[in-house]
C-alpha cells in the first residue's frame, strides 16, 4: 500500500511573505507529492505585493493566495511544521516535526531585498522536498 502524502505547514507571523513564498515553491516543485499549507499567528490583510512580484519572476503565481490564521488543528494535522519568525506562537503536538528557518522578513522591503530571501526559501524547500518526498516515490492522498 502506498505511503500517505506528507503534509507541510509553513508558518510566519503575517502569512503574507515568507510562508506564502515557501508554500508556492513547495506546491510548484512538489508535483503533488506533498500536501502544502501556510498560516500566520497574526495574519495580514493581504499577501505582500513584493513577494508576489518576486515569485512571478521565477514563474510561480501566488497572487490568488490569502493570509490564513494559524489554528491548533492545522498544526496537529501536519507532519512537518516550519516556522519563520513566529517561534512560540505555534502549538506543539507529539509526532509533529518542528523546524525553524531563520529568514529575513520581506515586509516593507523592495524587490532587490526580497529576491535573496526568495532564493534562500527555494533552496530550503528543494532540500526539504528531497528529504520528505523524493521524486519517484509512490504515495496516496490521505
Amino acid at each position: 500500500m502506498p505511503a500517505p502524502i506528507p503534509s507541510v505547514l509553513f508558518v510566519c507571523v503575517h502569512n503574507a511573505g515568507r510562508s506564502q513564498m515557501a508554500a508556492g515553491f513547495l506546491t510548484a516543485l512538489g508535483g503533488g507529492r506533498v500536501e502544502v499549507r501556510s498560516a500566520g499567528s497574526a495574519p495580514a490583510e493581504a499577501i505582500n505585493p513584493v513577494a508576489v512580484e518576486a515569485m512571478a519572476e521565477v514563474g510561480i503565481d501566488i497572487s490568488d493566495q490569502a493570509p490564513k490564521i494559524l489554528t491548533p488543528d492545522t498544526v496537529e494535522r501536519s507532519d512537518v511544521v516550519i516556522t519563520m519568525g513566529c517561534g512560540d506562537a505555534c502549538p506543539v503536538f507529539p509526532g509533529v516535526d518542528y523546524r525553524d528557518w531563520a529568514l529575513a522578513d520581506p515586509a516593507g522591503q523592495g524587490i532587490d531585498a526580497v529576491r535573496p530571501i526568495r532564493d534562500q526559501i527555494r533552496s530550503l524547500v528543494v532540500d526539504l522536498l528531497a528529504e520528505i518526498a523524493p521524486a519517484g516515490t509512490e504515495q496516496s492522498v490521505r
